[in-house]
């Protein structure tokens, strides 16, 4: 497979130039391609923002849900049919303002999912307000004396919460932010990938630049199955790591659920048996 075969023809691209979304766009078009993921084999699902139009932008089947949405709908996605990859996709406003919520539970039931945040710092779609991770003391349109709140710092929370697989990338690192991506889609249960991005348009501070000086990759001495070890790394702020910070095999929802431990086959092509569904309701209403 190539990257070409998630090509969409004459589409309009709302992005600023020079917007870190192009650059991610690039990346997750080559990193299913070299998974060999066929277009209708993929579901993406986002919630609202700028960087949740991407997939308008690329040939697979979709879902632009709410403001924060996209989490819970990508968990009900796999569960009635696990042959999908499913992504879950969107801003840092859009997934830990709105959505953190969901995350935290996406944690604890551990669906089968890859949950890819582009973390620009800034809320880009109304124009540059702070956004959960904002960091302190920066001046937006909305908080022209600087942030007050401490930035939400989701590698940490998510480690915290014993997740399944964390990680994070910078879309700067085309190669490396693939690998990422590869092993957070091949594993099996919750996988949360925060990535760092630029937005030139409304965020002067966290640069291209900025990003490049300010961040590191996690050496080969780093154990991922070390969770005190990786709850270390994620609270560092002299530089801010990257990479593959946590990983913990544990059963996946669909696997706890019990829906596919006698029948394999996708719960959405199973033929209904309304006579039982009747009977349950009935049992409810007396």
């Amino acid at each position: 497979m190539e990257a070409k075969d998630f090509d969409l023809q004459n589409i309009d691209i709302s992005w600023c130039p020079g917007c870190g979304n192009f650059t991610l766009l690039r990346i997750l078009k080559e990193t299913f391609a070299e998974l060999e993921i066929k277009p209708e084999n993929l579901a993406v699902i986002s919630g609202i923002g700028q960087s949740s139009k991407t997939p308008h932008y690329f040939k697979t089947n979709t879902f632009h849900t709410l403001h924060g949405r996209a989490v819970p709908i990508a968990t009900a996605v796999k569960a009635i049919n696990p042959n999908l990859t499913v992504i879950a996709e969107g801003g840092d406003g859009d997934m830990y303002g709105e959505g953190g919520n969901h995350i935290i539970h996406a944690i604890r039931r551990n669906p089968n999912i890859t949950n890819i945040i582009h973390n620009n710092m800034v809320y880009g779609l109304t124009k540059g307000q702070a956004s959960p991770t904002t960091m302190l003391g920066v001046k937006t349109t909305l908080q022209v004396d600087g942030v007050i709140l401490e930035p939400f710092n989701p590698i940490a929370i998510a480690i915290a919460l014993n997740a399944s697989f964390v990680a994070r990338a910078f879309v700067g690192d085309i190669d490396k932010t693939k690998e990422i991506l590869k092993k957070a889609i091949s594993h099996k249960g919750y996988a949360i990938v925060d990535i760092f991005q630029q937005c030139p348009s409304f965020n002067k501070i966290n640069t291209f630049e900025w990003f490049k000086h300010n961040t590191y990759y996690l050496d080969d001495k780093h154990d991922p199955y070390d969770r005190i070890e990786a709850f270390k790394r994620s609270i560092e702020t002299e530089k801010l790591p990257l990479g593959i910070f946590y990983i913990n095999n544990k059963k996946s929802f669909e696997e706890n659920i019990g829906l596919y431990d006698e029948k394999k086959d996708p719960l959405c092509f199973r033929e209904r048996e309304q006579d039982k569904i009747q009977k349950f309701i009935d049992s409810r209403m007396r």
